[in-house]
């Protein structure tokens, strides 16, 4: 087998998601494996309050913890009563809210839209995939940021 070829399979499989390649042609034999990315699945970070042990804590800064752990179960009570249909991504890429950087976005906050149009485009493997939605209504919430990286069934959109 030529070198050449051996060096484009390797580049092919390195970019793939292709974890094990056998090949036998003749007497000549190659198996090529890699190990594939483990990703954690992306969660929700909480807010992590750090103390300076050198300084003195004051009253008021004493109260500051209690008044975010506050403000934080406000916000969950907010994102809780937004009701609808949830939009999640098919697949692993990189979110895109426009067609192309000088161009509108597909969809915002509070726009209606159709079922069958498209909500935004995932970028996987430099193919661009245009999401569409499966519902008809409004769109109410959007959960990811523009050229922002992807798991598969993750939250994209709620639309009611």
């Amino acid at each position: 087998m030529d070198l050449e070829v051996i060096e484009n399979l390797l580049n092919l499989i390195a970019e793939s998601e292709v974890n094990e390649v056998s090949i036998e042609e003749g007497e000549f034999k190659i198996k090529v494996k890699k190990e594939a990315d483990i990703k954690q699945p992306a969660t929700p970070q909480m807010p992590v309050q750090y103390q300076m042990l050198a300084q003195p804590q004051t009253a008021a800064a004493a109260q500051q913890p209690a008044d975010t752990a506050q403000e934080s179960n406000n916000e969950g009570d907010a994102e809780e009563e937004i009701s609808g249909n949830m939009v999640k991504s098919p697949m692993v890429g990189t979110f895109y809210r426009a067609p192309s950087p000088e161009e509108d976005v597909f969809v915002s906050v509070g726009d209606q839209v159709e079922k069958g149009q498209t909500l935004c485009i995932v970028e996987a493997m430099k193919i661009m995939n245009e999401i569409e939605s499966d519902y008809s209504g409004e769109v109410k919430k959007i959960f990811v940021e523009d050229a922002e990286a992807i798991e598969y069934d993750q939250p994209l959109f709620i639309i009611g």
